[in-house]
Formats: C-alpha cells, structure tokens, sequence
C-alpha cells in the first residue's frame, strides 16, 4: 500500500493538489483491467485514481485512459454528469478525476425508480450523442489514425479483435476466419453513418451510478469511458441492453427520442445493430484469455455470451443471403 500512496501523492502534487491533503486511499473493485482507487483528502473531497495495466491486452486496449479523458471532455462539454477530467498522464499511463456521486445501478430500484432513470439515462446519451469529432475510430490511435469514413474504422475494429481472437486462440463459437466472411459482408450498411458521435460503448449498469438523497434519485455519472470511439450511436444500444434487445427498453428509448436521439430500426440500423453486437461479444469472449479469467467466469462467458454472438452472425447471415 506504501507504493500507492506515494503515487497518489505523486499525482496530486503534479495536479496542483498539494500531496499532504491526502488522507484516505482505498481500491475500487468492478473493473476488469486497470487499477483504481479512491482518493480522500482531508477537506472532504474525493478523487479517482486510475492506472493502466503493463500487461499484454487486446489491440484497441493500447492508451485507454487516452479515450477516457476524452469521454469525460465531452461529457462536460454534453452538461451529463460523469467525472471530470484533472490530469492525464500519458507517459504514466495514469489518469486523476475527481469521483462521481452513488453506488452502481443494482436490483434494488423500485420500478417506478427504473423507468424514471431509464428515461433520464435515454436523455443523457443523446445529450452525449450530439458531441460530435472530427474523424472516426479510438482516440488513443491504438489502432492507427482516425479515419475519414465509419466503414474504415469500424472495419478496422473488427479486423483487429478478430486479430486478437488468431493470436490468443480464444475459444469462439465459429472458426476465425467464418465469423469475418459474414461480417465483412454487412459492411455496406456502414456507409449510412457520416457524422462521428461520441460513443460510450460500455454503459451497462455497472459503470451507470444511482446517486439517493431523502426523497429522491438521480443518476450520479457515467464512468468508465475508457472504450470511448468516435462513430455510430447506434453502437451505443448494445451495452445498454448487454445479452438483450433495446428495443423492449420503452422507458429509455422514450427519453432518447425526447433528447433529441435519433432511435429507428429499420433493415439497415438492424444490420448495422448486429455488427455493433457481434464486436462487443467478440470482445469479451477474446479478453478471457489475456485477462487470465478464472474458469468460472469463462464458462459464463461461454454460456451467455457466445449464443448472443452466433444470434448476430445468424442475422448478418439471413440480411445478406
């Protein structure tokens, strides 16, 4: 513990927070890749420190905390609650935000509780959607420089996972090369998109807090923006609705449409839905093997995940036969 709290104090010294403020250090547990702990000092006020790990990743892992920085940019820029941004350290690969209010989203809401919040989540994300950038892809340029068009991109970002899933052998439901024939020939519909949005792309209940006060609740931030990409807001749906289908979300989409969002499923947002989908369960069926995941949690993932990924292969598959 002696090691993290003189980075700590290292940090906030860089920060122009002087370091002998530093009260009460404590790790977060609920991530799955970088280190994360919660800085107290003594006025009260907290932060969260985050460090990248030194370990071999994915691809698109490369400079993370790069595309976190950037979520928390434009989050301020959308006025959405979410951690702001108070020093990146690029080189350290360490990130410093001051910490959001509540506890994660869990099953303890009342109904009425989720529909309200689910409504003002649908209105947050399309605040977030019309912070727009000037490219397409990761910030981070772990995958090379922004692109000019979503096609290029987003094909990039499938080439490189499939990459990862040869590399690490991981354990896919389809042969490699099988999985990238059927989603290279839904790429068409990717042309439709040409404004890059800020996409989240990690919204599941875990990273959405639940701030309670006496007689009311809030949505206290979005956090862990670290899987942040320039593109398609559509992409954003598959997080939110992880292993499930948005479209039965009425209390979100009802507050989406009346931010602004723009949320229709015709053929070609399906087709572009799928792919979206089939990225993300590629993801999480690849990060098992350089995440070292016990054998628990890759039978989980073996179980949930890998029939959700076949779902969307099979659907690509039906739309361009």
């Amino acid at each position: 513990m002696l090691d993290s709290w003189e980075r700590a104090r290292h940090v906030l010294a860089g920060a122009q927070i002087p370091p002998d403020r530093l009260a009460h250090l404590r790790p977060l547990t609920g991530g799955t890749y970088n280190t994360v702990e919660e800085l107290r000092l003594t006025d009260g006020s907290r932060y969260v420190l985050k460090v990248a790990p030194d370990t071999p990743g994915l691809r698109y892992e490369s400079r993370l905390l790069v595309a976190e920085a950037e979520f928390y940019r434009g989050a301020e820029t959308a006025g959405v609650p979410a951690p702001r941004l108070v020093t990146l350290d690029d080189d350290s690969s360490v990130l410093l935000m001051t910490a959001s209010p509540g506890d994660p989203w869990d099953g303890s809401l009342t109904e009425a509780e989720r529909t309200y919040l689910r409504a003002e989540l649908g209105r947050q994300v399309a605040a977030l959607h019309r912070v727009t950038g000037t490219a397409f892809g990761y910030p981070s340029g772990a995958l090379g420089p922004l692109a000019r068009d979503w096609r290029t991109a987003f094909g990039g970002m499938l080439e490189a996972i499939l990459d990862d899933a040869r590399r690490f052998a991981a354990r896919l439901p389809r042969p490699v090369d099988e999985i990238a024939r059927t989603l290279r020939a839904a790429y068409d519909a990717l042309d439709e998109v040409t404004v890059p949005a800020l996409v989240h792309f990690d919204l599941w209940d875990g990273n959405i807090l639940v701030a309670r006060s006496a007689d009311s609740v809030r949505i206290g931030g979005l956090i862990d923006g670290e899987r942040m990409f320039w593109g398609d807001p559509l992409a954003e749906f598959v997080s939110l609705a992880l292993l499930g289908d948005i479209r039965k979300d009425e209390a979100f989409l009802s507050g989406y449409r009346e931010g602004g969002g723009r949320a229709e499923f015709d053929r070609p947002a399906l087709l572009r839905l799928a792919l979206y989908r089939a990225y993300l369960y590629l993801i999480m069926l690849v990060e098992t093997v350089p995440r070292a995941m016990r054998e628990g949690d890759v039978r989980w993932r073996e179980q949930e995940v890998a029939p959700e990924l076949v779902a969307a292969l099979d659907e690509i598959e039906e739309a361009t036969s």
